[in-house]
């Protein structure tokens, strides 16, 4: 039972060395325990820093691609290196090691398949009243839209088994947080929340330029995703206000025509009818999506398994 610990990192000369001294090298249940650096194209000494302080593994991106895509590379990394489980982590020691093997324990007992991070989210004296009030209400979003109980949805802190490593496509170029969960309650993965202890901050977050620029990032990020996994919802729901007004405005019409006033409110009929049109529409675009979807589906499916024959035929 091999277990890889990944650290997406950019421009993490400072702390890398630091995080990398607190991983656990040994654990219960584990027959070994390796560290995986991915240097997202860092224009310090990063990979350096990562190579002195004992990097096992080294992935080094040949162009900037963003937290999202170094999650991606690193999970990719992970399974060609024969990773039974995966713990990902930050470079700047926001979460605390120690607490590594909380996050593997559910998945070695099968309890989980993929565990995430609760820093408390509610109560985190780092963040600012407001902060946490938008992180609990995107968490209950975004809980919501994947079916899940995850109180810290964009805790990166998060333990997995290689079947979900090989099964999550991460599409999104700011973070890959909130759509790795809404694509695991699609596909139905047994995931857990467990409190986690975290380090006091040192450095300000690179993710989250300010509250407007996490708003709108995570707004389309998560609208985006649960349309891809859940399009006929989307568009029935979209579908359904717009002939729902369409319908309104055709009754004002007939209220006022059958009472002898209709003159002065075709502009009602005409509205109304371009509603009912529009909305009818947007049923049938519902339609084409969702089978859209499933052709995605059967396109994931076979990608599974060309991934998983050709990493069992290197194995070998």
């Amino acid at each position: 039972m091999k277990l890889i610990i990944q650290i997406p990192c950019y421009n993490e000369a400072e702390t890398l060395a630091h995080t990398i001294s607190l991983l656990p090298r040994r654990m219960a249940g584990v027959d070994a325990v390796e560290v995986l650096v991915i240097d997202d194209c860092s224009s310090d000494a990063t990979l350096a820093v990562a190579r002195a302080a004992g990097a096992d593994h080294i992935v080094r991106l040949t162009h900037h691609v963003g937290l999202a895509g170094g999650f991606a590379a690193g999970l990719e990394a992970c399974v060609k290196l024969g990773a039974d489980l995966i713990v990902n982590t930050d470079a700047d020691n926001q979460y605390n090691a120690h607490d590594i093997p909380r996050l593997v324990e559910p998945l070695l007992s099968g309890q989980a398949e993929l565990v995430v991070g609760d820093r408390g989210v509610a109560t985190l004296a780092e963040f600012s009243p407001f902060k946490r009030r938008l992180q609990v209400l995107g968490s209950q979003v975004v809980s919501g839209a994947s079916g899940l109980n995850v109180p810290d949805v964009t805790s990166g802190f998060r333990a997995m088994t290689r079947e979900v490593a090989l099964r999550t496509m991460v599409l999104s170029k700011y973070s890959y947080t909130l759509e790795t969960l809404i694509q695991a309650g699609d596909r139905r993965f047994k995931v857990l929340s467990i409190p986690i202890r975290t380090n006091p901050p040192t450095r300000p977050s690179r993710l989250m330029r300010g509250i407007g620029d996490y708003l709108a990032n995570s707004s389309v990020t998560i609208l985006r995703a649960y349309t891809l996994y859940r399009p006929l919802r989307v568009f029935f729901y979209a579908g359904g206000l717009l002939f729902a007004m369409g319908l309104l405005l055709l009754g004002r019409f007939l209220y006022f025509y059958l009472t002898n006033a209709g003159s002065g409110h075709v502009q009602s009929l005409i509205v109304g009818a371009v509603f009912l049109i529009v909305g009818f529409q947007t049923w049938l675009i519902g339609l084409v999506a969702d089978l859209i979807a499933f052709n995605r589906k059967i396109l994931e499916e076979i990608n599974y398994k060309v991934r998983q024959n050709g990493l069992n035929s290197t194995e070998k």
